[in-house]
């Protein structure tokens, strides 16, 4: 069995609920992307299975043990979160913003040991912001910051990270910078990344595994090419899509979609791809 799973997870706010039911696996050290469109409980998933929010009924267990019992500092030894929209880190450095992701291992004062120092040099230099160590964090571009983000969670020394839309507000370029880089961190150390996208694409060639919400409730999880299938997506997201094959990762990719109005169309598979479309990068 994995080591994180939820077993008939429910989450609501007030008598409204969001998440219903809901029994997942996440594969060890593997990289799983959640899908689905706004509002079907992605985000409200993630914050629950990392207890930023209660849930009504259900479990979410780590390492056989129910997280909702679980010691704060021990649970932020093993799994750390990057969320949506992360607060203000107005007037810190770089240095000091990620110095924050040895919490869980300070007592007393709460001053950094050399451990502490080591840990937070290594996780500037795994996300390549080392450089960036005494500029301030307001001062970084969208893509750097993230990055930064991203060193703090690592400086946690969990292995697992949850991040909530990590490309959202990026370009093309930084978005690829981020992703990469999670990929990195995946296939050279080992660490389980759960992540939610929007980009179907992208959700395809950095994933493993993909669960595909829908009020609440999983459609299909899986391998990409399990998922990212025309009458998967059309339940997901009401659209009839086309899918290929990536050319250079053969992974599946979404060519083009149209939004479903009154009668369905027939699925169609294409694995050809017309001139003159970005459709990989």
């Amino acid at each position: 069995m994995a080591r994180l799973y939820t077993n008939n997870l429910n989450i609501g706010y007030s008598e409204r609920l969001i998440v219903k039911s809901l029994s997942v696996e996440i594969p060890d050290k593997k990289i799983t992307t959640i899908i689905g469109s706004n509002g079907c409980g992605k985000s409200t998933l993630l914050k629950a299975m990392t207890r930023i929010i209660s849930h009504q009924s259900g479990t979410v267990v780590l390492d056989g043990k129910d997280i909702s019992k679980e010691n704060t500092k021990i649970l932020a030894k093993k799994m750390a979160i990057l969320p949506q929209t992360p607060e203000s880190a107005s007037g810190l450095t770089v240095s000091e913003l990620v110095s924050y992701g040895r919490f869980p291992y300070q007592t007393g004062f709460g001053r950094l040991t050399k451990k502490d120092h080591e840990v937070i040099d290594w996780a500037l230099s795994v996300t390549g912001t080392t450089e960036f160590r005494s500029r301030p964090v307001d001062a970084l571009s969208g893509g750097q910051r993230q990055r930064v983000w991203i060193a703090m969670a690592l400086a946690q020394e969990t292995e697992i990270i949850f991040l909530d839309e990590p490309t959202t507000y990026l370009d093309m370029s930084h978005q690829l910078e981020v992703l990469e880089l999670l990929q990195k961190l995946n296939l050279n150390e080992k660490r389980t990344i759960v992540m939610v996208l929007h980009d179907l694409n992208q959700a395809a060639r950095f994933a493993d595994y993909i669960i595909a919400l829908k009020d609440g409730e999983i459609v299909k999880a899986g391998a990409c090419e399990k998922v990212i299938t025309p009458n998967i997506l059309r339940q997901v997201f009401n659209i009839d899509a086309l899918i290929g094959q990536d050319p250079r990762t053969r992974k599946p990719m979404c060519i083009t979609y149209n939004l479903i109005k009154g009668e369905t169309k027939n699925e169609e598979n294409i694995n050809t791809i017309s001139t003159g479309m970005c459709v990989n990068y």
